[in-house]
């Protein structure tokens, strides 16, 4: 109740609001972007001489830089569009919420065993699967908040 009375510098300026939610889809596209290029290349599909282990060692730096600036500027824009009165009941908020709590909680417990080299490829591949549907998911949630209305408004 308290945050209501302090003032939102994104509600108040007209640049940056579309500045903060520049910089969340660029740290989306550079976490999620990343950790597509391992999970392609598990799948056969990346980079044709590249280690998926060392591939991933050496990406993880910008994934985190990434998964960082979304996890800043996610609830910046929350709150700057009215937190849970509009978004409390929208399903396709709450679905990429739950994808986004997903696909983190996977990336840095199983995912990150599926890609060392001793893992069997049947298992790295369907690994890189589950990995590419949840930020998947994610992004189809974030597309439509939109288009599913805001019930709770």
């Amino acid at each position: 109740m308290l945050l209501l009375l302090i003032p939102n510098p994104l509600e108040e300026s007209e640049w940056l609001f579309p500045v903060a939610e520049c910089l969340h889809i660029l740290g989306f596209a550079l976490s999620a972007g990343t950790i597509a290029i391992v999970d392609f290349c598990l799948l056969g599909a990346g980079p044709e001489h590249e280690n998926a282990a060392i591939l991933a060692r050496g990406l993880a730096p910008w994934t985190l830089v990434g998964l960082a600036d979304m996890l800043f500027t996610g609830p910046l824009l929350y709150i700057a569009n009215g937190g849970a009165a509009q978004y409390g009941h929208n399903p396709a908020f709450r679905f990429k919420l739950l994808c986004l709590l997903a696909a983190i909680v996977y990336q840095y417990t199983l995912h990150r065993k599926l890609v060392s080299p001793d893992t069997k490829p049947s298992l790295a591949k369907l690994g890189a699967v589950v990995s590419l549907c949840l930020w998947t998911g994610v992004v189809a949630g974030g597309l439509f908040i939109a288009f599913t209305g805001f019930i709770g408004a």
